[in-house]
C-alpha cells in the first residue's frame, strides 16, 4: 500500500489568502487589512505599483485591471486559495477579476451588503460609511450587488483620515483624529438616515474603528475583517 502523499504544485503552502494592495504608505495599524498581525491566519500580499490610492479612490482605477489580474495571478502561482484586495472600491474589478483567475474572488467589503440587508427587520436598511462619499459610483455599487439609493457617508471631509490615506499629505496617522472622522461620519448617516439598522464599513483601514461605530450608534458594524473572516472559513472550513 503506497503511504501518505503529500500534494505539490505551489511555492508556498500555509496561506490561502491572498490580498492585492494599494501602493502607499500610511500606517498599516493592527486592525488594518495591510497589517499582517490583524489576521488569525497567514496571508500572502502583493503590492501592485502604481495603483495609489488617489488613483483608484478618486480617479476610479484608470488602466489598472490588467497589473491586477497579473498581480491576482502571481498570488494564485504562489499558493493563494482565495483573493481579496485592499480597497472597496475595487469592487469595478470584482467580475474581471473573478473570470481571470481558477479561485474565489472577493474584491470589496460592499459585497456584504445585500448579506446584512437580508439579516434586517421589515423598514431597516443596510447604511454605508466610505472613504470618499464623492468616489463611490453606481458602478462601484451595481459590481457590488449593492441598491443605488443605499445610505451612504463619507469622511473626505474630515480632519485626518482622508488626508492621510486617500491624499497621501502625511505618513503618520493621528489615530484618534482618524477615529473621530468616522465617528463623525457615522453619526451624520444616522442622524440623516434614521431607517439604518446595520453598517457596512467600505474602507478596509476601517476596521480598528468598527468596534467604536457600534458602541456609538449601538447598531451591528460589519467590515472587510468580518467579510474575509467568512470567506476564509469558505476555504478552510474547521474541523469537528
Amino acid at each position: 500500500m503506497p503511504g501518505h502523499i503529500a500534494k505539490g504544485g505551489k511555492s508556498i503552502y500555509g496561506a490561502p489568502l491572498g490580498i492585492l494592495m494599494l501602493e502607499a504608505r500610511f500606517p498599516r495599524i493592527l486592525g488594518d487589512m495591510g497589517n499582517g498581525l490583524t489576521w488569525n491566519f497567514p496571508v500572502l500580499f502583493r503590492v501592485v505599483r502604481g495603483a495609489s490610492p488617489t488613483r483608484v479612490v478618486e480617479q476610479g482605477a484608470p488602466g489598472l485591471l490588467d497589473a491586477f489580474i497579473e498581480a491576482a495571478r502571481d498570488l494564485v502561482d504562489l499558493g493563494a486559495e482565495g483573493i481579496t484586495t485592499n480597497c472597496g472600491f475595487l469592487s469595478l474589478f470584482q467580475q474581471e477579476l473573478a473570470a481571470a483567475v481558477r479561485v474565489p474572488v472577493a474584491t470589496s467589503s460592499l459585497m456584504q451588503v445585500p448579506w446584512v440587508q437580508a439579516t434586517l427587520p421589515p423598514g431597516k436598511r443596510v447604511g454605508v460609511i466610505t472613504v470618499n462619499k464623492a468616489g463611490v459610483t453606481p458602478r462601484h455599487l451595481e459590481a457590488a450587488g449593492v441598491p443605488l439609493d443605499v445610505p451612504l457617508e463619507g469622511t473626505e471631509g474630515g480632519r485626518e483620515f482622508f488626508r492621510v490615506l486617500i491624499r497621501a499629505e502625511k505618513t503618520d496617522l493621528d489615530v484618534d483624529l482618524a477615529r473621530q472622522d468616522i465617528l463623525d461620519a457615522a453619526a451624520r448617516l444616522t442622524a440623516r438616515h434614521p431607517e439604518v439598522g446595520a453598517i457596512v464599513l467600505e474602507c478596509t483601514n476601517m476596521p480598528p474603528y468598527a468596534a467604536d461605530v457600534a458602541e456609538a450608534t449601538g447598531l451591528p458594524v460589519h467590515d472587510i475583517h468580518s467579510m474575509i473572516n467568512w470567506f476564509q472559513a469558505g476555504l478552510r472550513p474547521r474541523r469537528f
